[in-house]
């Protein structure tokens, strides 16, 4: 046991300091082959060979400098626990550092690239597929690191017990919730042999039994009559509201019934329903079951792809030739690096829909409206209804349904 979590240590450990180093070197080295480019086409001809190793060289001691001064140490005091950073769990260091570290002068050099052909009039490399496939794909596996470090690499995953800090598309924490039956009254049997002993009668109607059919046995208590609906669940149980929320999030119930919350990610109370019993509304056990695998350990991979994507299509359109020749490689990247900040945040944070719509969506929005005018048709118009329907929604259904217009029983969709 100790070997293997010793093993899986490393192995993040070395994914992670790969990701930090290997875009860096790989950005920069294609800068200087641009630069030795323009040095080689200048009038009259530099030395090109000095700037591409000098630059080189800088890679080197930057990488080095960053990692011994500022990985290590960070590394150290997450490994021992310091409270400041990972006290009340809300943020992600590792992933701080790491955008700033290594995204950030990624995006610097790529933008520098586009600045240094432009001035010269020379189109050398555009990047194409360098930012997306190397520097975003590198953030995405440190996201997805720092958040299956933590959970077991081997056996079957517990649907019951999933980890609330791994995100997925289905529900994380299901707590279920004893019913409370009222407590029927006494019903009077036979007085056992012996002293009667006075007592102060209790007040209320006595409540006798109904007789069974067939001849009393002495001795024996009539079975106790069942309320017609004892057998059903009420209104309370079946619609989950005696149910803890879940941990991926719930928003209020719908007007007209305040008391049926439903869940953000399945749309559904009936998951968190059910409150004596321990079954899933979604487990099936015919011969087919085994589609119906779901375990948390890969939803992290799914859920970290998708939450990316926006800003892999803003990131791919700035390798577009029209675009990285012209002056809206700012904006690109400067939204870009914005939208990836929001890895710091943990993944389950309430803070990641205001964040989401701040630094991603509603800049977005307006950067993609800006290439289609310019560029035509460089982005799909799909990623440009997502922003704009995002942006709608949120402050939609966060702020405008608390106005009294919209905040009323009456009108029901």
């Amino acid at each position: 046991m100790g070997s293997g979590r010793t093993l899986k240590f490393a192995l993040c450990e070395v994914l992670q300091f790969a990701g930090l180093c290997v875009p860096l070197f790989i950005v920069m080295q294609r800068f200087a082959v641009i630069v030795a480019k323009v040095k080689t086409s200048a009038q009259p001809p530099g030395d090109s060979s000095t700037a591409y190793w000098l630059i080189v060289a800088s890679s080197i001691a930057y990488v080095t400098s960053t990692a011994l001064l500022v990985w290590v140490p960070l590394k150290y005091m997450v490994f021992v626990k310091k409270k400041f950073l990972i006290g009340r769990k809300k943020w992600r260091p590792v992933a701080l550092v790491y955008v700033i570290l290594s995204t950030l002068p990624c995006f610097a050099f790529l933008i520098a690239s586009s600045e240094v052909q432009i001035n010269n009039n020379m189109k050398h490399d555009t990047f194409t597929e360098l930012p997306v496939s190397l520097v975003l794909f590198s953030l995405i596996c440190i996201d997805v690191v720092e958040r299956i470090r933590h959970c077991r690499l081997t056996g079957q995953g517990n649907d019951m017990e999933r980890d609330a800090d791994i995100p997925s598309t289905v529900l994380t924490q299901v707590t279920p919730v004893t019913p409370i039956t009222p407590a029927m009254p006494a019903v009077p049997g036979p007085a056992a042999p012996g002293p009667a002993v006075p007592g102060p009668a209790a007040p209320g109607p006595a409540v006798t039994a109904p007789a069974a059919p067939g001849p009393a046995v002495p001795g024996k208590a009539q079975p106790t009559p069942t309320p017609p609906n004892a057998n059903q669940p009420n209104d309370r149980n079946q619609n989950g509201a005696g149910a803890q929320p879940e941990t991926n999030g719930t928003v209020p119930g719908i007007p007209g019934n305040p008391e049926r919350p439903f869940s953000i990610s399945g749309m559904s109370a009936h998951s968190a329903s059910t409150t004596a019993y321990h079954i899933s509304p979604y487990a099936y056990t015919g011969p087919l079951r085994f589609l119906c695998a779901s375990d948390a350990r890969a939803d992290v991979f799914v859920d970290s792809f998708m939450f990316w994507m926006d800003t892999v299509e803003m990131v791919r359109v700035a390798g577009h030739p029209l675009v990285f020749y012209s002056g809206w490689v700012f904006p690109i990247y400067i939204f870009s690096y914005l939208s990836c900040l929001r890895v710091v945040v943990m993944p389950h944070s309430p803070l990641l829909s205001s964040l989401g719509v701040a630094l991603q969506d509603l800049p977005f929005f307006f950067v993609r409206v800006g290439l289609i005018a310019f560029f035509g048709f460089v982005t799909p118009l799909l990623y440009l209804m997502k922003n704009l329907l995002v942006c709608l929604a949120f402050v939609y259904f966060n702020f405008m349904t608390k106005l009294r217009v919209f905040n009323t029983e009456r009108m029901f969709f």
